[in-house]
């Protein structure tokens, strides 16, 4: 390609004189030039006069000018103007009607004046243009001029260098800087402080495709704020020349911080709105300690804080009271620590579930000590060993960032429970009043659940303590049968109820096999099973037969006042091979016999205790050698999802496998049928009949 083709848009080649182009001010203009003689003809006619008055050259030159030029009505003041002027008496400017060849009238700027040739002759140069088009003009120029200048909207033009040539003074006070100090230079000279970088692509693209790029968003600092962001929208359009050439780019700045505080502010609130609706979804779906800590996390990383923490006085957890030295140390647990991407500030944190030791100088000490919140929203270096628990950890969220910090206590019914820790690194808003009170919100909402949790927890471990205490301890070996066992306890406190089972040495050798369960949960339901089983141990000792067992067992129950119970009492008789048993409204035994499937008992099934009234039913079953019989509660093969027939259906089914022993026995059926996180307890016996060591035998009712 020749040069002539490398040449940008709009730009003259380097080897042609840009003072040959057509469209500068005097083109725009029009201005013709006419000389006139001493004695007022034509003497030269210039090809714009030929455009503005119409009369070719050879149509005007050699005639008097008056009379080609002006009405009969105006030679008179026209000639004593002419005469003024080759008198020496200055030049004359204004405006004059002008005859156009067409006949019409025309006005016209002129500006006359003497002129001198080397004779010494003289002869008079007019000049003219068009009274509409100088006008049109010079409001067009006014109206720039004023735009710039008064314009509350700060404008800019730059060269194709991309430097400032004109500055307006809105533009001044948004850069805080003299129009003197950045004319001459490109962005990034003058105004450092901004993305460079960015602008002056934009004015490229702007030059490059005459394109305009319009409200381009930008924030910044500048030498007049230096301390608040600001925001602007800018404007980029190309300039051009009437002959089109690319003369620059002219920019327009508003100042839009005002606007963009709002709007920040707008969806800060409507971030808040959504935290707090999460939280009310997200905090408090259980009553453990841990998993409400872990809600309360999750909710505020990375929404609202980049690092959160949830940490629990130790006092509360072991009912210990607060020490009596203000100054001494405080004891945390911590439940949880989320961070919302890596960073070294989660080494920082205390490890979930280990005690941290804090001393009176730190904040979050201070913050759980004295109830009130504390909010540093600019992080120095020096407030970093307050927030830490040591040096190390200090050094560790130096290197994360950590730039904002917030602790919220963990108030619930007047007792403070522990701390919300909050920290913002790549975050770059400070925490401030608002975030302060949505924090307090939350924490207070969190801390109702981890106290209800606390007491939760409490509660059932003195009815889990109740209830283990209330269970027989290490079972006896009856003669005749091998035994085997287990209780487990419901996931939930609330669900911690009365089951219970027993085995009971008989005279003659007989044993008494019992497994209940007292509809309810909590202690209510632990203490109302530890009074059956004692009732039950005691009316065993009388040798009865099961079914009056359970009839004085029903009337006991019924004493209780809204107690309710069921019950399955066997009793096995080894000598005789065989086991009496009757049931209160309890599932079916199952009888496994080698060789065979197992079998659900079919027996009178009676009414629960505490109804009263119902008749109970004794019945003899035969139980020879290594036939097993397993007694258990409905929390094994009860699901709030499945039929209770199909759910025996897969107890007799496993049952039907292949088991070396009852201990072997227990562990499969618990661990294919239990559910973890279950609702009810689990009370499994099963006792499998063995040879009778060769004594005599005992008689037997």
């Amino acid at each position: 390609m020749d040069a002539e083709h490398d040449v940008p848009e709009g730009e003259a080649p380097p080897d042609r004189d840009p003072a040959m182009d057509p469209g500068g001010l005097l083109d725009v203009l029009g201005v013709a030039a006419v000389v006139l003689d001493a004695q007022g003809r034509i003497v030269l006619w210039s090809p714009q006069a030929e455009d503005l008055f119409g009369y070719r050259a050879a149509e005007a030159l050699g005639h008097p000018a008056a009379r080609v030029l002006v009405d009969e009505q105006h030679r008179e003041h026209v000639l004593s103007l002419f005469a003024q002027v080759m008198a020496g008496g200055g030049t004359w400017a204004g405006v004059f009607p002008v005859r156009h060849k067409d006949g019409t009238t025309l006005l016209a700027e002129f500006r006359n004046m003497r002129l001198e040739d080397v004779s010494g002759r003289y002869y008079a140069l007019g000049l003219a243009s068009k009274q509409a088009t100088l006008r049109r003009l010079e409001r067009d120029l006014a109206l720039s001029l004023r735009l710039m200048e008064q314009s509350p909207i700060g404008l800019a033009v730059m060269d194709t260098a991309l430097r400032y040539v004109l500055i307006n003074p809105a533009l001044e006070r948004i850069n805080g800087i003299p129009a003197a100090h950045i004319l001459g230079r490109t962005v990034r000279e003058a105004l450092p402080f901004l993305d460079a970088d960015a602008i002056e692509a934009a004015m490229r693209e702007v030059l490059a495709t005459g394109t305009p790029l319009l409200n381009q968003f930008t924030t910044g600092r500048t030498h007049a704020d230096p301390h608040a962001e600001h925001a602007w929208s800018a404007s980029f359009f190309r300039l051009e020349d009437p002959a089109h050439r690319v003369i620059g780019v002219a920019v327009s700045v508003v100042d839009v911080t005002e606007q963009h505080r709002a709007a920040t502010a707008a969806a800060a609130a409507r971030r808040r709105l959504t935290v707090i609706a999460d939280a009310a979804e997200r905090i408090g779906t259980t009553l453990d300690l841990d998993t409400t800590a872990r809600e309360l996390a999750d909710v505020l990383v990375p929404e609202f804080a980049d690092i959160a923490a949830v940490d629990v006085l130790e006092g509360v957890l072991t009912d210990s009271p607060p020490p009596a030295d203000k100054g001494g140390p405080t004891l945390f647990r911590a439940l949880a620590v989320k961070a919302g991407y890596p960073t070294p500030a989660t080494e920082a944190a205390d490890p979930v579930g280990q005690i941290a030791r804090y001393d009176a100088t730190r904040l979050v000490a201070r913050c759980a000590r004295t109830g009130r919140p504390v909010l540093l929203a600019r992080v120095t270096d020096r407030d970093l060993p307050r927030i830490a628990r040591d040096d190390q950890a200090a050094e560790r969220l130096r290197q994360a960032g950590v730039h904002s910090y917030l602790a919220v206590p963990l108030r619930a019914r007047g007792q403070v429970l522990g701390a919300l820790d909050l920290k913002r690194a790549r975050n770059p808003q400070p925490f401030d009043h608002d975030d302060l009170v949505l924090a307090g919100e939350l924490a207070a909402r969190a801390a109702v659940t981890i106290d209800n949790a606390r007491w939760y927890q409490r509660q059932r471990h003195a009815a889990l303590t109740l209830q283990r205490h209330l269970l027989p301890g290490p079972l006896p070996r009856p003669p005749g049968l091998e035994v085997a066992y287990r209780y487990q306890p419901a996931a939930s406190v609330g669900e911690v109820g009365g089951d219970w089972f027993d085995v009971i040495p008989l005279s003659a050798d007989r044993t008494a096999l019992v497994v209940g369960d007292v509809m309810g949960s909590g202690i209510n339901a632990a203490a109302t099973m530890g009074q059956l089983r004692t009732a039950t141990r005691t009316l065993a000792g009388l040798d009865l037969a099961p079914a009056a067992v359970l009839t004085h067992l029903d009337r006991i129950v019924a004493g209780l006042g809204e107690a309710i119970a069921t019950c399955v009492y066997a009793v096995h008789d080894p000598h005789r091979h065989r086991c009496r048993i009757a049931t209160a409204g309890h599932l079916p035994p199952v009888h496994t016999r080698p060789g065979r499937p197992p079998l659900l008992l079919d027996l009178p099934t009676g009414a629960p205790l505490g109804v009263g009234g119902v008749a109970f039913r004794d019945t003899l079953l035969g139980l020879a050698v290594d036939d097993e019989l397993v007694l258990y509660t409905d929390g094994l093969v009860e699901t709030r999802d499945h039929d209770i027939d199909t759910r025996l259906a897969a107890l007799t089914d496993l049952l039907g496998r292949p088991r070396p022993s009852p201990e072997e026995t227990c562990d499969l059926l618990l661990a294919a049928l239990h559910h973890q996180g279950g609702h009810d307890d689990v009370a499994l016996l099963v006792a499998r009949a063995r040879p009778l060591p060769r004594t005599g035998r005992p008689a037997g009712p």
